[in-house]
């Protein structure tokens, strides 16, 4: 995986004077691999969800059921996974769980019904939410020690792996069963964390940059810097709402309301992902021009626009047009949230937002189900556009945020050129 923004030191002696140490730098590169193997494998599952829909006789509610098992299996790991990286290192926990995703992925295709395919997801959704918040801790430390705002490159990589999932997913989706997608999708990832693993294995977690900077990130925030990490983590949730939802439901609205081709109906997601992925890989021109809080009010308005063509057009076309309108609106909301929510309170805020955020991601689905059993299916979707205008609401309401960051030590040392300065 080429490295996203090429990395400088924040070492004194003047601004990118030197490269990033060669631990540094591998370490950074394991972890774009690690988000970029999360998103492959996640969506090499959600298209071949409609196949395994049939397959299972589920009709829109039992499968929304059966999709809550992957956030009952997240939520769940989500709580414990921050136990298990402060004891054993958030690395191991990387590699772990990226193995237990691997073998887990298998599972669903081998169900027969919505009961078995509910239990079989709550391992994968454990295996998912473990991975998700143990490599966000250790980019977390990485970033602290680097002191530089590169959390958008790894979120970038994960919508990257997410495009090149959903890609292949659609061009082997009329040729290969579930069965063996999915199990070759557990080859590869085994392959992927035996080269990938020993990196995080052998390298330590940074350590801050400074003893003094430590300690101010591990106060707690203010009363109201603490209310504007909730704040932004409700933005994450608002978009990654939307990630979640076109990830699990829209190849099906494409294939069932559209009657599209199931390849066609599985590329709808890998459009919206290489929307997603070159809105965040060019996120930091963006920002830079428009600044933050316009950034989030141009994101959630475009995404909001662009979800309610995708799920009310009536051809496939213009659906697959308002599925990348929606990516790139969505792109970097959940990176920026995450960011303000960190020069609020440090990593811990980024911690907040970011599982809030998930728990969008994964709670989504399962309510975008019982939707459309009892409306439609594109009805439900519109949801999204909801959302994405309430991201946008929250986020021009938030746009005063500094003077909470002034009452938060933990943010009072952010390195220079963090996102929102």
């Amino acid at each position: 995986m080429p490295q996203v923004n090429k990395l400088r030191t924040a070492l004194p002696g003047g601004p990118g004077a030197n490269t990033a140490p060669p631990s540094s730098a591998r370490l950074r590169t394991a972890l774009t691999v690690f988000f970029a193997l999360d998103g492959f494998l996640f969506a090499g599952w959600v298209v071949r969800i409609p196949a395994i829909k049939h397959q299972t006789g589920a009709s829109a509610a039992t499968l929304g059921l059966a999709l809550l098992g992957v956030s009952a299996g997240a939520v769940v790991t989500m709580m414990l996974t921050g136990r298990l990286c402060r004891r054993f290192g958030s690395h191991p926990v990387t590699v772990v769980c990226g193995v237990l995703l691997s073998l887990s992925i298998a599972l669903p295709a081998r169900t027969h019904s919505a009961l078995a395919l509910g239990l079989v997801l709550l391992v994968f959704g454990a295996a998912y939410g473990g991975m998700n918040v143990a490599m966000n801790s250790a980019a977390v430390d990485l970033i602290a020690a680097l002191r530089r705002p590169v959390m958008p490159s790894f979120h970038a990589a994960f919508s990257l792996g997410g495009m090149v999932g959903a890609g292949l997913g659609g061009l082997v989706a009329g040729g290969l069963s579930p069965a063996t997608h999915l199990l070759v999708l557990t080859g590869v990832g085994l392959l992927v964390t035996a080269a990938a693993g020993p990196v995080l294995l052998r390298t330590p977690a940074p350590e801050p940059v400074s003893t003094a900077d430590a300690a101010e990130v591990a106060r707690r925030p203010a009363g109201r810097a603490r209310r504007m990490v909730l704040l932004f983590g409700v933005i994450a949730l608002c978009t990654a709402y939307g990630e979640g939802a076109l990830a699990d439901w829209g190849a099906l609205h494409l294939e069932q309301d559209l009657h599209a081709h199931p390849g066609v109906a599985a590329a709808g997601y890998s459009l919206f992902a290489l929307a997603m992925t070159a809105g965040r890989l060019s996120g930091t021109v963006l920002l830079e021009r428009l600044g933050q809080t316009r950034t989030l009010v141009a994101g959630g308005t475009t995404a909001a626009a662009g979800m309610l063509l995708g799920s009310l057009a009536p051809t496939t076309w213009s659906a697959l047009l308002g599925f990348a309108v929606t990516g790139l609106g969505l792109a970097n909301i959940f990176p920026v949230a995450v960011g303000r929510a960190g020069e609020l309170a440090g990593p811990g805020g980024v911690a907040a937002a970011s599982t809030l955020g998930y728990g969008g991601m994964l709670l989504g689905p399962p309510a975008i189900g019982f939707l459309a059993d009892w409306f439609s299916l594109p009805l439900a979707l519109t949801t999204v556009a909801l959302l994405a205008t309430a991201a946008a609401a929250l986020g021009y309401g938030a746009r005063n945020a500094a003077h909470a960051r002034e009452a938060c030590p933990a943010a009072q040392k952010a390195p220079p050129g963090s996102p929102g300065r």
